[in-house]
């Protein structure tokens, strides 16, 4: 009898802890460091960190870095040594770039540069996983496993962890159900579950498309604001409905609704690169300037489910190369590009031809 949580389930709770600003444990190579996410870090818990490990430090992307004029001596990341009067203040003014342009010199920092960083990358990204921003603050305690005891802290072994954050969760289908739609009045929607505790994911299934041939498909990643609130600032719901319509029209299709906002940034930095956007950056370097890469989606997801489904070969809908190259390099051919050129308008010119330019849409 065993009801320990086994390491899926232990990073699950590590992502809702960081969430909540409870600290976590990340160990490896003989050696351990406390974890605190920058964004929901509290005055208590600093002072505490401070007080742990005189050499505390806040951990940041290179991207971030780039933007802090931080020494990123780690290649991926930068590590900031803490100031002894650090607040939680200083510490979000430093991982949020919301105030960047009215206060631009936040330095001089001092960048650590020696000792391995493996722990700290492992750390910034399930902190990206739970879809905050990408920095933590970190302290490498004399005890950590007796701290992690005393205080009930969930433990991350790096060697166990690692390869499942570089992975893509299989997905499990939980139900399907007929959806009449105004796009085709059959339809049925699936809905699928990662292991990994994340969120669900839906397929959408019009007619019935033959197993044996390339289906007309999309993969379409969430957009609140494009898709329900009918946003001008992207041609994402344009696009969501033209796909339909396309698929009712043909009388069969797939449409992959994946929960990944944001280009995979989460809902709130998707916001925040939005209000980046409104001091001049594009969309590209809003992303950059949060921590993020210019695209933080997984694909793989909507090929896993694809497969789930029975298919091995799609007329894609797309515009974006990289969704083709990652459908062909997880085993779904694609026989032809569909293109899906709609939504434009003049709030949106300008993110269109960034996309374009920046990250090789066919535009």
């Amino acid at each position: 009898m065993n009801f320990a949580p086994d390491i899926q389930e232990r990073l699950a709770r590590a992502r809702a802890d960081l969430r909540m600003g409870v600290p976590i444990v990340v160990t490896g190579d003989g050696t351990s460091i406390l974890v605190l996410a920058s964004e929901t870090l509290a005055a208590e818990r600093l002072t505490d960190v401070s007080n742990l490990d005189e050499n505390a430090c806040l951990v940041v992307t290179s991207r971030r870095a780039e933007t802090l004029k931080a020494r990123a001596y780690d290649g991926d990341l930068a590590r900031i040594k803490l100031p002894l009067d650090a607040s939680p203040e200083w510490v979000r003014c430093i991982a949020d770039p919301a105030d960047d342009l009215r206060m631009p010199m936040k330095g001089p920092f001092q960048s650590i540069r020696d000792g391995s960083v493996t722990l700290h990358r492992l750390a910034l990204k399930i902190v990206k996983s739970a879809q905050l921003l990408p920095s933590a603050v970190t302290a490498t305690p004399k005890d950590a496993a007796k701290l992690a005891l005393d205080h009930g802290l969930t433990v991350v072994p790096e060697a166990l962890a690692a390869p499942l954050l570089s992975a893509s969760s299989p997905m499990h289908p939980v139900v399907h159900a007929r959806l009449p739609m105004h796009a085709a009045e059959a339809g049925r929607l699936h809905i699928y579950r990662p292991e990994d505790g994340g969120e669900e994911h839906y397929a959408i299934e019009i007619g019935k498309p033959s197993r044996d041939k390339p289906v007309l498909a999309r993969l379409h990643s969430a957009c609140f604001t494009g898709d329900v609130l009918g946003s001008l600032k992207c041609d994402c719901g344009p696009q969501l409905n033209a796909a339909l319509n396309f698929m009712g029209s043909e009388g069969a299709g797939i449409l992959l609704y994946l929960n990944q906002e944001g280009r995979g940034i989460g809902l709130a930095n998707k916001m925040r690169a939005y209000s980046l956007q409104d001091q001049g950056f594009d969309t590209v370097e809003a992303n950059h300037r949060l921590g993020f890469e210019d695209d933080e989606r997984d694909f793989r997801i909507g090929a896993n489910i694809l497969k789930e489904l029975g298919f091995s070969s799609v007329r894609l809908l797309t515009n974006n190369p990289r969704k083709i190259k990652m459908m062909e390099d997880t085993g779904i051919s694609v026989s032809e590009r569909v293109a899906l050129k709609v939504g434009e308008n003049a709030h949106n010119t300008a993110y269109l031809a960034t996309k374009a330019s920046k990250s090789g849409h066919l535009l």
